[in-house]
């Protein structure tokens, strides 16, 4: 394993996330971590309860995919067999490699933001390895090992989407000296995490922070009361986000590759005019933009 990260530089990041936290202790141990915060899976660490409780948490989470996932996701989750327990990450780097070049690196938990974006950038998904415990199993603010896998990792079986997100780690590197990095964390937030996508069958979800959760997987294609819009770049980098509860506002895509080309070009002069603006809340809807209509409720197999 590589050097340890920097005392001082650490100990700066972790008193950030103790601070983000409210106080309340950190997950993750990260006496561990090397100079990119990679620590080794124990995979003999996890408990017989924490398996199980994986495996609820997958068959709950798979069962809602059908009608509401976009096609890639489901495909791709089903070829990893990942439902019988927390999976090995070394072997699912194997099979991603082969599909898109990409590798999972074992993380104790969030990263820095340099970090995060060197990792994307040279391909390379960081994913927590510490498991929610029970009485977070609906809900849980820092990402954990299910929503890293489960939501974040079948689609980097997806050439498009793998591409695209190793441009946004090489943005975010841009971002961060151009003070941007509030406007790509926007970006992500409502693509990465909690984007939807068009097809023949209505709206899907791709989005991980959708795909991991046990209810706003149906309320982001289904309830009358949040925005559903098509994504344009500069609106979204513009436009706040909730972390508290549902998101207020969708943003919509027609493809993968119209999010690679979307976001292709410099940043750079968004920032610019972005700098002189007030955000917009996030249930805003500007004149001229269309309030896409909610599919109709699926049905649960």
């Amino acid at each position: 394993m590589n050097s340890h990260p920097d005392a001082r530089a650490q100990a700066e990041f972790l008193k950030t996330l103790e601070y983000k936290s409210n106080g309340s202790s950190l997950r993750g141990d990260y006496t561990q971590a090397d100079a990119q915060y990679v620590v080794r899976q124990d995979m003999a660490a996890y408990t017989p309860e924490q398996h199980n409780r994986w495996r609820r948490l997958y068959a709950r989470q798979a069962a809602m995919l059908p009608g509401r996932a976009c096609d890639a996701f489901i495909d791709s989750l089903q070829a990893m067999n990942a439902a019988d327990g927390i999976p090995q990450l070394a072997r699912t780097s194997q099979a991603l490699m082969r599909a898109t070049g990409w590798t999972l690196v074992a993380v104790p938990g969030l990263v820095p933001d340099l970090t995060f974006f060197e990792h994307l950038a040279n391909r390379r998904f960081p994913v927590s390895v510490w498991l929610r415990d029970e009485h977070e199993f609906d809900y849980i603010v820092e990402p954990d090992i299910f929503h890293d896998f489960f939501g974040h990792v079948p689609l980097l079986f997806n050439t498009v989407f793998a591409n695209h997100l190793q441009e946004y780690g090489k943005g975010g590197l841009k971002a961060l000296p151009l003070g941007g990095l509030i406007y790509l964390a926007r970006l992500y937030w409502y693509t990465v995490e909690f984007g939807l996508i068009r097809s023949e069958q209505g709206m899907r979800v791709y989005g991980a922070g959708i795909l991991s959760s046990g209810g706003e997987i149906e309320y982001c294609l289904t309830s009358p009361a949040p925005r559903r819009i098509r994504l344009d770049v500069e609106r979204t980098m513009g436009t706040e986000y909730r972390i508290d509860a549902y998101q207020e506002t969708y943003f919509v895509i027609d493809n993968f590759e119209q999010l690679f080309s979307d976001t292709a070009p410099d940043f750079t002069p968004l920032y610019a005019r972005l700098r002189e603006r007030t955000a917009l809340p996030a249930a805003s809807l500007l004149n001229r933009e269309i309030n896409l209509p909610p599919n109709r409720p699926a049905r649960t197999n």
